[in-house]
């Protein structure tokens, strides 16, 4: 059987480069494009190349330390302003994504520790993006482990959007148990819904199950209610781009929907994610910036226009799930349950 760390990785440092994978240009090609300056990879970050929370979080460190690698800058000062500046502009290109601007800040904490000479400085801030990284390798495979303990032989989950490797450094969050069942040879049914406008879960989710050799089967966003009331779906699982202090779930627009039936079907709802996606400064889902993308997402399918020319279009990327729909969430230190704000402070605070 293929494996799942056999799949291109999603980022990747390398001689003063940042790699990153096209995502937009799957299934039907796989494209590695070289960046070697920040600003070129915040706009594939915007641009969703590169996407998935770990993902983006890691291509801005990575951004980072390119600009310094390539700059022929030599003022302390001057070399500080420019990777604060571009910073920002890094923090900004997905407003909705903690993990983006959290590990935007922890690379402007090491570069404010970091000694003022030039190649000291590039080496600090390597290695702390590698041991962002590293870290985000670590939490996955223990995500996995942990969702592991929810899933059974031959039960069928729900997945939507992608949260698997093409997101993170290796394996997904909300994917990472199904590639640890498969792994254990243990049989499950994965139906992944295709996630529009931006189709997600047809391009990516779809193709890199396949790629590994796991059980998948796509289906329409709309299928889900009736996949659900014949008895087909155990669990859902999903991951998130952000977590409120009381629990609540920032995702992929169409998970509040997919929480909503499950809850009217009385089947569980988890959510995979690491730790540095609890954002315990905000206190409510409501209270998060939602992106709003371009209509062209919408109105246009592959280049082709499948709705009237000129029409009015919503297209947040992102909806709110609330807490009491949410059945748990699993991070790499365990699994939080209700009351989801508490266990999950709980949680986090004894590791």
């Amino acid at each position: 059987m293929p494996s799942v760390d056999e799949l291109p990785r999603a980022v990747r440092h390398q001689d003063a480069t940042v790699f990153l994978l096209d995502q937009r240009r799957l299934p039907g090609e796989v494209v590695i494009e070289a960046y070697t300056d920040a600003m070129s990879v915040e706009r594939a970050i915007r641009e969703m190349r590169v996407r998935g929370a770990p993902a983006i979080g890691m291509a801005a460190a990575w951004a980072l330390v390119v600009e310094l690698e390539r700059s022929a800058e030599q003022d302390p000062q001057r070399v500080r302003r420019h990777i604060e500046q571009l910073a920002g502009h890094l923090r900004a290109a997905r407003p909705t994504a903690v993990n983006l601007a959290w590990a935007v800040d922890r690379m402007l904490v090491r570069l404010a520790r970091a000694p003022a000479e030039r190649d000291a400085l590039i080496a600090h801030l390597a290695d702390e993006a590698q041991r962002i990284e590293d870290e985000d390798r670590a939490i996955c495979r223990a995500i996995g482990e942990h969702g592991l303990t929810l899933l059974r032989p031959d039960c069928g989950v729900l997945t939507h959007c992608n949260a698997g490797a093409l997101a993170v450094s290796e394996r997904g969050t909300a994917l990472a148990p199904l590639y640890a069942a498969g792994e254990r040879g243990l049989p499950v049914r994965i139906f992944a819904a295709e996630t529009r406008p931006v189709l997600q879960g047809a391009r990516l989710t779809a193709w890199e199950l396949g790629q590994a050799g796991l059980d998948v089967t796509l289906i329409c966003d709309n299928m889900a209610a009736a996949l659900m009331a014949e008895g087909a779906i155990d669990l859902v699982l999903m991951g998130t781009d952000r977590v409120t202090a009381n629990g609540d779930v920032v995702n992929k627009i169409g998970t509040l929907g997919v929480a909503i039936l499950a809850h009217h079907f009385g089947i569980p709802f988890y959510v995979a994610c690491p730790s540095s996606t609890f954002d315990a400064a905000t206190a409510r889902g409501v209270e998060v910036e939602i992106e709003e993308r371009d209509a062209t997402e919408v109105t246009h399918v592959g280049g082709v226009a499948i709705a009237p020319s000129g029409v009015k279009v919503r297209n947040p990327a992102f909806d709110v799930t609330p807490a009491d729909l949410v059945t748990g969430i699993i991070t790499e230190h365990g699994i939080a349950r209700a009351p989801l704000g508490i266990n999950l402070r709980q949680l986090l605070s004894a590791a």
